[in-house]
């Protein structure tokens, strides 16, 4: 047991001070605080409790969109009547995540900060070598067993899997986070791994996440997460898809599309090729099909992962068909 101090914060601006002082991480559900702990990865000298600040938990949902509060729950999120009718997406990938005690306990901001799942990071008994844990180190991952690693996105540095559902339906729809007086969408707040994949996120000394945006849309009303895993229930995802799609008024030809990747990338992945592709085009399925394929177009296998990069594309073009089919 490492010892470590306790600091109740009274306010935002005192959680962000005390948070910014070396040794020191924020306390909210503590899912994955614990489990990292667990495992000999977070050491922190001190925890900064923001479990009980006021405000923080508020889901508001007005014309121009929703703003959830960086303290709400995972499940309270999930089961918002409005959230499940204008967000679909959003709603489904937080059911999909994590068991229901996990989701009662986690929190939104809390799920965007979680780290990844690769056993090489997680495990620094055994494997010393991560640039995550020690920059510079090297990646164990690399030539090790790959099944759950990113196909999109890595680097020669990390090849370790985002591993959420929540952001990749934010990513899709060009969700806000807000970092106190700073916002910024949230494709930019989960950063590539390059040369530095310990720096995971773009969030400075002094920052924590407040709140999340996401503007309305016809997309995201119309939306849904789909999710493949190797079992039905509490398992991070082979590959995922959230997407968006508003028609003209023909039911037929596609207006805007909105496609994002979960399960196959070192972050949330945008597949932006795809919504180029199929804009202004008649929802068919061979041209879907055909389409989808431009997700994966600049991904790298290792080995036994390489299964991903045929199963993404299917994902994705069912999942649109989906929506299509409800039309």
């Amino acid at each position: 047991m490492r010892d470590f101090s306790y600091l109740r914060a009274a306010s935002a601006e005192a959680a962000r001070q005390a948070a910014a002082l070396p040794g020191a991480m924020l306390l909210a559900g503590g899912t994955t605080l614990i489990d990292l702990a667990k495992c000999g990865v977070a050491e922190p000298d001190t925890l900064v409790d923001i479990s009980h600040l006021k405000g923080l938990d508020r889901i508001e949902i007005g014309e121009r969109g929703a703003t959830i509060g960086a303290l709400a729950r995972m499940g309270h999120v999930a089961d918002h009547a409005d959230i499940k009718s204008r967000f679909p997406a959003v709603s489904e990938a937080l059911w999909q995540a994590a068991s229901a005690q996990i989701r009662n306990m986690a929190t939104i901001g809390g799920n965007l900060m979680q780290r990844t799942r690769c056993a090489y990071f997680r495990d620094p008994s055994n494997f010393s070598a991560c640039n995550k844990r020690q920059p510079g180190s090297g990646c164990s991952a690399i030539g090790g067993v790959t099944r759950g690693h990113a196909v999109l996105g890595a680097s020669e540095a990390c090849i370790a899997m985002y591993p959420g559902d929540l952001a990749t339906a934010l990513v899709a729809f060009d969700a806000i986070a807000h970092l106190g007086e700073r916002r910024i969408s949230v494709d930019d707040f989960f950063l590539l791994p390059g040369a530095t994949p310990d720096r995971e996120h773009a969030i400075e000394a002094g920052e924590m996440i407040t709140a999340i945006e996401i503007p309305a849309s016809a997309a995201a009303r119309r939306s849904t997460y789909l999710k493949v895993r190797d079992r039905q229930s509490y398992e991070f995802a082979a590959a995922s898809a959230a997407v968006g799609l508003e028609l003209e008024a023909d039911g037929r030809t596609i207006r805007d599309l909105r496609v994002a990747l979960g399960g196959v990338a070192t972050k949330p992945w945008r597949a932006r090729a795809v919504e180029d592709a199929l804009k202004g085009k008649v929802l068919e399925p061979d041209a879907v099909r055909t389409a989808s394929l431009l997700a994966v177009e600049s991904a790298v296998d290792h080995g036994a992962n390489h299964y991903k990069i045929e199963l993404a594309p299917r994902v994705v073009a069912r999942a649109i068909l989906k929506l299509g089919d409800a039309a």
